[in-house]
């Protein structure tokens, strides 16, 4: 299991004295707490790929942030800590995966226009989730409904 894996390498990486992978597998031990806590019952990989995506998703967020800012002391921490959560998560689609896809759901679904939107996107994300990042989901569905066929 993935938990157990990450349990793993946080005691490597405490014997190792890895100081940013040592923080960085506490948070998402934490984050599955919470989540098991909320839910009650123990996660299964599934759960434990949302938490990472979502501690992902964060430190993208703040890389921006921190790259307005010009705060490059953060941005090498951040770019470190979000590589060492890059690796537990699946590898992620390209543009064109992502694009063939949503052609592929736009055919079964129907979907033709903007008023489709909503439908589409629930398909392209039941399908797509943890193998692609919303946003470039949304960039392509929107793109691909914006054009006539």
């Amino acid at each position: 299991m993935l938990a157990e894996k990450l349990d793993q390498d946080l005691k490597d990486a405490l014997r190792a004295g890895d100081e940013v992978r040592k923080s960085v597998l506490r948070l998402l031990r934490a984050g599955i707490r919470n989540v098991e806590k909320t839910k009650g019952v123990a996660i299964d990989d599934a759960g434990v790929l949302v938490v990472l995506g979502k501690e992902a998703k964060e430190h993208r967020d703040s890389l921006e942030e921190f790259t307005k800012a010009k705060r490059q002391d953060l941005i090498d921490r951040t770019q470190l800590e979000l590589d060492i959560l890059l690796a537990y998560l699946p590898q992620q689609l390209s543009k064109e995966e992502i694009t063939a896809a949503v052609r592929e759901i736009m055919t079964q679904t129907g979907a033709t226009g903007a008023a489709d939107k909503g439908k589409l996107m629930g398909a392209v994300m039941a399908q797509l989730r943890g193998k692609a990042e919303g946003r470039d989901i949304n960039e392509v569905v929107s793109g691909l409904l914006a054009t006539p066929q």
